[in-house]
């Protein structure tokens, strides 16, 4: 179960990023962090692969909800 949900759809693309690392870092080890995005986060997915040490790649998941509706849950190690 996701301990936070941010719904970004309506937030300006320059501040998702910053948003979601924020959101991340406060979590605890082995917490989820769900985003609902517009588009599907791949990006995002492999920065936080290649920079972010607690990120659990692995158990990382991804749905398309709708059209402009992709859920992802990125889990904190």
């Amino acid at each position: 179960m996701p301990a936070t949900t941010l719904d970004l759809r309506d937030v300006p693309p320059p501040e998702r990023h910053p948003k979601i690392h924020s959101a991340f870092e406060a979590l605890a080890s082995g917490e989820s962090l769900e985003i609902i995005n517009d588009h599907e986060p791949k990006p995002l997915f492999y920065e936080f692969q290649a920079e972010v040490d607690a990120f659990d790649a692995e158990n990382y998941s991804c749905e398309r909800q709708g059209v402009d509706e992709f859920v992802a849950t990125l889990p904190k190690q």
